[in-house]
């Protein structure tokens, strides 16, 4: 019997060392309004949709007949639904406030739902009040292209001087107040509007947008919870939906927060290896997982995604390929996939590996869903209204083609 089973395994190294398993190849796609359509998408080369009902109301139930419905829609067009980006956790959730464990238990049906349509995968955030944040969106690169940047002077000069909340001040040195104040200053009319809207509007993937005195509203909200109170809420939040989670073989994986580090006073609770080893310290289950999202970890100097990945590997469910260029102030933007600060050759190295190793293991999920993530206004788009900045058609045809030959390159030479 015993050489029997060293027998099976052998044969089953030698299967493996003539199988490479790629990363399952998605496109996130915002609905029946988003202007790239699912057939720009097929034509992308990506198998898989990444996309959530965003006419839900946060809180409330997604209902089977309607994930169905958008399910239908997308296999009409020979793709699938493969992960839900995001499944949003609701404020008072974050907050443990109010009617939160209604708000879980809603969470938790709609979980069930999402599993008897087969859709096994459910990305999530535990930002606070903001989703990602950006202060420019149509920052002009060398070759002429669109990018997103984050600048430290305007999210300041914003905070001071649009916003005004209150004791903001008191958060920031002198020389960050004098450099907010001159940034303030040089903006025109129109860029003081843009600054403004591009905060408290949301970008893609935010369930809320606000008003000024909306905004001041819900960041009162978070006054007396810091970063530990928050971990506790999190953790709590885990411990109540995990088990139900592995009941249904859903995998849950955490977004990094974007950036990673306080923004307006409010926590951070998933931005670095501490923070994630915190997560999976107390929630122990493979479910409870990450999306490795390598623009938002490498968007700070601290954090080594060579490092991460590696702890993390066997609970890496999401993949969010994009790259980022950092100024020595930390403030920066985001390039082309292939260039800036993560070393994309490394890291879908160490995705390939892993697969292999799960393929091996003989797990389910081997093949990873991974999405080119953002990507420049460009070409034509350059011409088009920007509906979902950094969700443009051909900056992110362009980054998975990029990603593509990338892998099938190291697939040949490993």
């Amino acid at each position: 019997m015993g050489k029997l089973l060293i027998l099976k395994n052998l044969m089953k190294f030698r299967l493996v060392d003539t199988y490479n398993p790629k990363m399952r190849q998605t496109m996130r796609w915002y609905g029946p309004s988003d202007p790239v359509t699912l057939l720009d998408i097929k034509q992308s080369g990506a198998k898989g949709v990444v996309t959530a009902l965003h006419n839900v109301p946060n809180g409330e139930v997604w209902k089977i007949s309607e994930i169905l419905e958008r399910k239908k829609i997308i296999e009409d067009h020979g793709l699938t639904w493969d992960v839900v980006e995001s499944l949003p956790v609701h404020e008072k959730i974050k907050t443990k406030s109010e009617n939160f464990l209604e708000l879980i238990g809603n969470y938790k049906i709609s979980m069930s739902n999402l599993a008897k349509c087969n859709i096994n995968t459910v990305c999530y955030n535990f930002m606070p009040v903001l989703d990602w944040t950006r202060t420019k969106l149509n920052m002009i690169s060398e070759d002429g292209s669109c990018a997103l940047e984050f600048n430290f002077n305007a999210l300041r000069a914003f905070d001071l001087f649009i916003l005004k909340r209150e004791n903001a001040k008191k958060e920031y040195s002198k020389a960050d107040v004098k450099n907010a104040t001159d940034y303030f200053k040089s903006l025109s009319g129109s860029e003081r509007t843009e600054l403004r809207e591009n905060i408290i509007k949301g970008l893609p993937g935010c369930e809320n947008t606000y008003n000024l005195k909306s905004l001041k509203k819900i960041l009162n909200n978070y006054r007396k919870i810091d970063s530990i109170q928050l971990r506790k809420n999190l953790i709590s939040f885990l411990n109540a939906v995990v088990d139900h989670a592995k009941s249904l073989n859903i995998l849950m994986c955490i977004h990094p927060d974007d950036p990673p580090f306080p923004i307006f006073g409010l926590p951070r609770v998933a931005s670095n290896l501490d923070d994630f080893d915190h997560i999976f310290k107390n929630v122990p289950y493979i479910n409870n997982g990450l999306t490795f999202c390598t623009g938002s970890l490498a968007s700070i100097f601290k954090n080594d995604l060579t490092n991460i990945f590696e702890k993390f590997s066997d609970r890496i469910h999401f993949l969010h390929l994009r790259n980022v260029k950092k100024y020595e102030n930390g403030d920066f933007f985001e390039t082309n996939h292939l260039e800036g600060d993560v070393d994309m050759h490394d890291i879908i190295s160490k995705i390939l590996r892993e697969q292999k190793k799960r393929y091996i293991q003989d797990r389910k999920d081997f093949s990873i869903p991974m999405r080119p993530d953002h990507g420049h206004q460009m070409l034509d788009d350059l011409n088009k209204p920007t509906v979902n900045p950094g969700y443009s058609a051909i900056g992110r045809l362009k980054g998975l083609a990029e990603i593509r030959g990338l892998e099938l390159g190291i697939l040949k030479n490993m």
